[in-house]
């Protein structure tokens, strides 16, 4: 799978995890270039607190396009150390 925003390649993963129809990519898969810490953070009853980045692509900014959790409930442990997208990042199969 990739994950593509601005014509670019911000993570590529044949090991993602698919939960509530996001591919989550492993940390490691990301291109850490693109990525930028964002104060955001929210609150799933099921997974527990996420974190998110704001990608950087060529000068333009996609605030909070990319979430994670930096401490996974039990029932989400599946997805620890994992990156998800949205906000116009396409995530396709290579």
């Amino acid at each position: 799978m990739k994950a593509i925003w601005n014509n670019k390649i911000i993570a590529e993963s044949d090991k993602t995890v698919v939960v509530e129809n996001n591919h989550y990519f492993p940390h490691d898969s990301i291109k850490k270039d693109f990525f930028r810490p964002s104060k955001t953070h929210t609150t799933c009853p099921w997974k527990g607190e996420a974190s998110y980045y704001t990608l950087e692509v060529d000068g333009k900014l996609n605030p909070d396009a990319a979430w994670f959790y930096p401490k996974v409930s039990a029932l989400a442990k599946g997805i620890k150390n994992h990156v998800a997208f949205w906000k116009g990042v396409q995530v396709v199969k290579d």
